[in-house]
């Protein structure tokens, strides 16, 4: 494997890009916060990404000790990759940077991909406590673990069991969230956000 690449600065931020800075790693690590991932999956949920592109910045990424690659016991058999502790702190790096680029979003172009669990760190950025929370969007179904630490911070599709809470909303409420141009309590009170279930979380946001 080549070395790294290097800006050869004595500057925290210049090192951190020496590791991250490269297109694609960070949405990478979007993607592997949601736990586990085949490299058929990441392929799939990172669309324009080229295949030697992606195995490039995962080997990047387990050279540098932000990913692992294992295998996983029969019956499945399929190497996944996931993020080592060190990877996972770059959690409120991709939601500060996340919050930095909501005026960036506009409408949703003809041309711009999206899945739904895109927007599940935007909804994260609103959600305050501890709990499962479910969300059902007009894209799919995703489930967040807010206050997860250590482990996923969302996944695809429903809640493993009875989420705390369960959200539903329709796609301009969803991505006027995302955008930042209104607040996920104001849309709950507006009834432009749905909300059920009995746990904290559901209760919480009910009484916002």
């Amino acid at each position: 494997m080549p070395p790294r690449r290097s800006y050869d600065q004595y500057c925290s931020a210049a090192r951190a890009l020496d590791l991250v800075g490269d297109r694609w790693t960070l949405l990478i690590v979007r993607e592997l916060l949601a736990g586990p991932r085949r490299y058929t999956d990441l392929h799939a949920d990172l669309p324009g990404v080229s295949t030697d592109v992606l195995a490039s910045r995962l080997k990047d990424m387990e050279r540098d000790g932000l990913a692992t690659r294992r295998r996983l016991p029969p019956p499945g058999a399929a190497y996944v990759y996931e993020l080592t502790p060190r990877g996972r702190e770059l959690l409120p790096v991709l939601q500060a940077l996340g919050r930095w680029g909501e005026g960036e979003l506009g409408e949703r172009g003809p041309t711009d991909a999206v899945r739904a669990h895109w927007f599940a760190l935007p909804l994260l950025r609103a959600l305050d406590g501890e709990g499962v929370v479910e969300v059902t969007l007009e894209e799919g179904e995703f489930h967040l673990h807010v206050g997860a630490e250590g482990g996923p911070v969302y996944g695809d599709g429903p809640a493993p069991g009875e989420p705390d809470a369960r959200l539903a909303m329709d796609a301009e409420t969803c991505e006027s969230l995302a955008r930042g141009e209104s607040g996920l309590r104001d849309a709950v009170r507006n009834g432009r956000v749905t909300v059920s279930g009995d746990g904290t979380l559901a209760k919480a946001l009910r009484e916002a």
